[in-house]
This record gives C-alpha cells, sequence and structure tokens, in this order.
C-alpha cells in the first residue's frame, strides 16, 4: 500500500512570502506616496486671525477647488506649452540618432564596436545635473572655449541661453544624454535577429540600405515604440536640465516647466496643497498620454499581424 506524499509545509504560501517584499516596496514608495498627494490636495490651510499660535492654522477640507485653480492656471499652461515645443525637438532627434547608431553599430562594416557602443553610451551615465552644468558653461559667452574658437575664427557667437535659441539649448543637453540609453536598446533587439534573416536577404539580392530599411527597422518597431513611451514619460518630467541652468540666464523662468513650478508652489511659495494638485494632474496627463500612446500602438500592430 503506498503512502500518499504529502505536500511540504508552506509550499502553498511560497509565491506570496517571495512576492511579499515586492508588494511592501511598492506601497511605501509608491502607492503610499500618491494617496498622500492626493490627500494634500484635497485639503487646505485655513489661517485665523493673524496667524499666531498652536491653532491659528489648521488643515481643512478643500474638495476639488485647487483642482479648478490648476486648471486655469497660465502659468501651468504656458509652462506645458513650453515643455511641447521642448519635446517636438527632443524625440525626433534623439530617437533618430539612437536608431542611426544602432543601425551602424549593427552593421559588419564598423570595427571596434564595443569601444563605439561604450563611448555613445557613457554621457547616460552622468547625472543630469553635473551634465548641465558642463553644458551651461560651455554655453556661456565668458567662459566657453566654444565661443573664443567663434571669435578667433570671425564667426558669429550665438547666445544659446537667451530667447529661441533656448529650447535647442536644453534640447541638447536631454539628447547628449539620452541618446545612448535608447541606442542600446535598439542595438539589443537588433542582436536578437536572426542571422538567417540577413542571410536571406543576401541571397535575394537586397543590398546593405535595404537590409536596414525594410528588415532591420521594421523588426525593431517595438524597441521603437518603448523608447518613445519612455522619451515622452521624460520629456513631461523634464526638472534638473531648466532649474540647473536657471541662475546662468534671465530667460528661464522659475516655472518655466510643470514640474518648476510644482516645485515654486511647494518651497517657494510654501503652498504644498497647491502643488500636489498640480503634481496629480501631471501625473494623470502623463497616464492618459501613454496609455493612448500604447493603445494606439498595439491597435497598429494587431492590423500589421491581421494582415
Amino acid at each position: 500500500m503506498t503512502r500518499a506524499r504529502r505536500r511540504p509545509y508552506g509550499v502553498k504560501g511560497a509565491p506570496y512570502a517571495f512576492l511579499l517584499p515586492a508588494v511592501l516596496l511598492f506601497a511605501l514608495f509608491f502607492a503610499l506616496p500618491i494617496g498622500y498627494a492626493v490627500w494634500l490636495s484635497l485639503h487646505k490651510i485655513e489661517v485665523k486671525g493673524l496667524g499666531l499660535g498652536s491653532g491659528a492654522r489648521e488643515e481643512v477640507w478643500a474638495g476639488l477647488s485647487h483642482y479648478a485653480d490648476t486648471l486655469t492656471d497660465s502659468e501651468l499652461l504656458d509652462g506645458a506649452l513650453r515643455v511641447l515645443g521642448y519635446g517636438l525637438i527632443v524625440i525626433p532627434v534623439m530617437l533618430g540618432l539612437a536608431l542611426l547608431f544602432a543601425l551602424m553599430l549593427d552593421s559588419e562594416r564598423v570595427r571596434f564596436t564595443p569601444v563605439t557602443r561604450l563611448a555613445i553610451f557613457l554621457p547616460y551615465a552622468i547625472p543630469g545635473v553635473v551634465a548641465a552644468l558642463l553644458w551651461g558653461f560651455l554655453y556661456l559667452p565668458d567662459v566657453s572655449p566654444l565661443h573664443f574658437l567663434l571669435d578667433k575664427a570671425g564667426l558669429p557667437q550665438p547666445d544659446l541661453l537667451d530667447g529661441g535659441p533656448l529650447y535647442i539649448a536644453l534640447s541638447n543637453i536631454a539628447v547628449w544624454g539620452g541618446t545612448g540609453f535608447n541606442m542600446i536598446v535598439i542595438y539589443t533587439s537588433l542582436k536578437a535577429i536572426p542571422v538567417e534573416v540577413y542571410e536571406a536577404a543576401k541571397l535575394d539580392g537586397c543590398s546593405p540600405l535595404q537590409i536596414a530599411l525594410k528588415i532591420k527597422i521594421p523588426m525593431v518597431a517595438p524597441s521603437l515604440v518603448l523608447t518613445f513611451f519612455f522619451s515622452i514619460i521624460a520629456t513631461l518630467q523634464v526638472f534638473s536640465e531648466p532649474t540647473t541652468l536657471r541662475p546662468l540666464t534671465n530667460s528661464l523662468s522659475t516655472t518655466w516647466s510643470p514640474l518648476m513650478k510644482v516645485y515654486q508652489d511647494a518651497f517657494g511659495k510654501g503652498d504644498i496643497h497647491a502643488a500636489a494638485a498640480t503634481a496629480v494632474v501631471i501625473a494623470l496627463v502623463t497616464l492618459v498620454l501613454s496609455f493612448g500612446f500604447l493603445r494606439l500602438a498595439n491597435s497598429r500592430t494587431r492590423q500589421e499581424e491581421a494582415r
């Protein structure tokens, strides 16, 4: 008579035990801060009398008044339009360069691929504040070696920290720092393509350019969608570059971008409740845009697969 095997104690609860650390971290550092921000956005400080004494300032229910003020705030709208113009420069240039570099590194004619790949990726490892400081001093006419060389050559010296060129200056920092990361993502997808696909294309008489346009780019389309998705989120959250460059120029206000306005409201004006409402609105806009883009990309992918 065979004895029934007994399952080791705790086997059923093992998956939950493994998930518990991740769930706790998610709750403590993601869900809880978001919930607290929403709670702050629905309250306000009510000042009684002169605002002196222990009971003079009281946190009371404000409802959706902060959200109404946020949606009608002209400074926030102007900052969103500035970020839109910034994104129209950054995202196409950065992803275009990333795709170009990835295709070049995947070419059989390119030598020293590991060194070149590391050199392109290295700017991404530099913190954004440090990169903004480095480029900021390169933009300043009085200390920039670029302006010195242009002066010696008798060429005009543009002021990149004033007016319209400011968008180019900020975009350059983002492109310089983010191209390497996106290139690695696309390059990894290229290396995952089977070699047999290239060999069949060569037997059919395809040139390297035709292979790149008709085989490589379509097959790395999911990576392009992913990098575009990340780029949208990073663009909407631009903060460190304009904040770091602001002491170097008068063209950058304290509310140049939406996140800079959140910082100014919270720590400049001391109104953390209004800042929380603005942050929640920015998060919702980012979520809606990201979800809409992913849904559009998935629908196109399904249509192509149906064909």
